[in-house]
C-alpha cells in the first residue's frame, strides 16, 4: 500500500468514532409529570405561582416538568371520571386543591402520592391520621379555618355597630364547611344575635343567595371556605355592593404544614 493511501485510511479509522459519537442523539432529559386536581378551573394567578414555585426549585415546565391540570363539569359527584383519568395519566403526583378534590383524588388512587392545598381539618376529614404523622399517600398544606370563625364573628361585631342579624353563605359540597358552620352559628348565638343561613355553590347560586339575604335585611355576611375558585369569591364581593349587604367576610387561612 502506498504511503499516501495507508495515511489516508488511517486519518478515516480515527475519526470515525468521533463521528459516530456525533451522530448520537442527545440524552433524553427526563420530565417529572405532575398532575393538579382542582373543583374548578384554577386561576391562572394560581397557575402561574405553582409553576414560579417549581421553577424555583429547577423544575420548568416544557423542560424538566409536564403539568396536566383538571377540573369536573360541574361537581366531582356529577363527573367522577375526571379524576380516575388523571390517575391512570402517568402521572407522579397529584396536586389536590381543595377538600372535595382531595376526596376524588383518594377514591381514585392509594398509589399515587397526594398533596393536599387549602384543606380545612384534613384529620377530621379522615385524610390523615394525624398532622405529625399522616401516614398513607397524602400529605401537603392544612388551612386552619373552623377554629377562627368564631373571632370572625366578633369582628364583624366590632366593625358594624348595632348588627343584630348576620348572614352565613355555606357550600355543602365542601365537607369542611359543616365543622365551621356549626362553630361560627355557636358564636353568633353565644352574641344574642340571629344568623341567616344560606347555600351557594356555583356563581348562579351565589346570586340568588345574596338576593335573599338583602330580603332578609342582614346586617353582615360571612363566607364560609367555598370549594369554588377565587373567580367566585370575587364575584361574590360584586354582588353584595349591588345587594345593598355588608362586606362579606371570608373565613381567614391560617396554613399549616403537614410533616
Amino acid at each position: 500500500m502506498k504511503r499516501r493511501e495507508f495515511i489516508t485510511l488511517l486519518g478515516g479509522v480515527a475519526t470515525w468514532p468521533f463521528a459516530a459519537r456525533a451522530q448520537e442523539p442527545a440524552p433524553t432529559v427526563r420530565q417529572a409529570r405532575v398532575g393538579i386536581l382542582s373543583a374548578s378551573p384554577p386561576t391562572p394567578a394560581m397557575l402561574n405561582a405553582f409553576r414560579e414555585g417549581m421553577r424555583e426549585r429547577g423544575y420548568i415546565e416544557g423542560q424538566n416538568l409536564s403539568i396536566d391540570v383538571r377540573w369536573p363539569q360541574g361537581t366531582f359527584e356529577q363527573d367522577p371520571a375526571v379524576a380516575v383519568e388523571l390517575a391512570r395519566a402517568s402521572v407522579e403526583v397529584i396536586v389536590a386543591w381543595s377538600t372535595p378534590a382531595v376526596i376524588a383524588a383518594r377514591r381514585a388512587t392509594s398509589a399515587i402520592p397526594i398533596v393536599m392545598v387549602s384543606v380545612g381539618d384534613p384529620v377530621g376529614a379522615g385524610f390523615i391520621a394525624s398532622l405529625a404523622r399522616p401516614g398513607g399517600n397524602i400529605t401537603g398544606l392544612s388551612t386552619i379555618t373552623s377554629d377562627l370563625s368564631p373571632k370572625l364573628v366578633e369582628l364583624l361585631v366590632e366593625l358594624v355597630p348595632g348588627i343584630r342579624r348576620i348572614g352565613v353563605v355555606s357550600n355543602a359540597y365542601n365537607p369542611n364547611v359543616a365543622v365551621q358552620l356549626r362553630v361560627t352559628e355557636d358564636a353568633v348565638r353565644n352574641l344574642g344575635l340571629q344568623s341567616q343561613i344560606v347555600e351557594a355553590h356555583t356563581p348562579e347560586e351565589y346570586e340568588r343567595a345574596f338576593a335573599r339575604l338583602s330580603v332578609e335585611k342582614v346586617d353582615g355576611v360571612v363566607l364560609l371556605a367555598a370549594s369554588r375558585s377565587s373567580s367566585t369569591r370575587t364575584r361574590s364581593q360584586s354582588l353584595r355592593g349591588r345587594r345593598g349587604c355588608r362586606p362579606p367576610f371570608s373565613a381567614a387561612r391560617t396554613s399549616r404544614r403537614v410533616v
